[in-house]
């Protein structure tokens, strides 16, 4: 999509520091932390939200949380534990309409819903 902010990240439009990508999925540091890990892991083809993902193969949809996984061995928290976060609409704070999910870790986190 053309005024999509993560398709702009995607394609270099804009740029981030890249964790990790693969055909199907890119991960990139959070702008604005809210842990000392914070990665988000979007799929590369455009989707809205977890509403739509008829919109992805199977394949593509397995792809996000398998990144999430890889990124969260990579960048050390895999054995301390982290959060997985998909916020899916307005009422949930979805702030950008492509799927994505956030990785957060690297403390403990509060027990509370983020």
């Amino acid at each position: 999509m053309n005024d999509c902010l993560f398709c702009k990240i995607m394609a270099g439009e804009i740029p981030s520091k890249k964790v990790y990508e693969d055909e199907f999925t890119y991960a990139f540091h959070d702008i604005a932390p809210q842990a000392p890990v914070h990665v988000l892991v979007i799929s590369k083809k455009h989707t809205p939200d977890v509403a739509h993902n008829a919109d992805l193969s199977d394949q593509e949809l397995a792809a996000c949380l398998r990144t999430c996984a890889k990124v969260a061995e990579m960048l050390g928290i895999a054995e301390s534990g982290y959060r997985i976060v998909n916020n899916c609409g307005e009422d949930a704070c979805q702030t950008v309409k492509h799927m994505h999910y956030h990785v957060l870790g690297g403390e403990k986190l509060a027990a509370q819903m983020a």
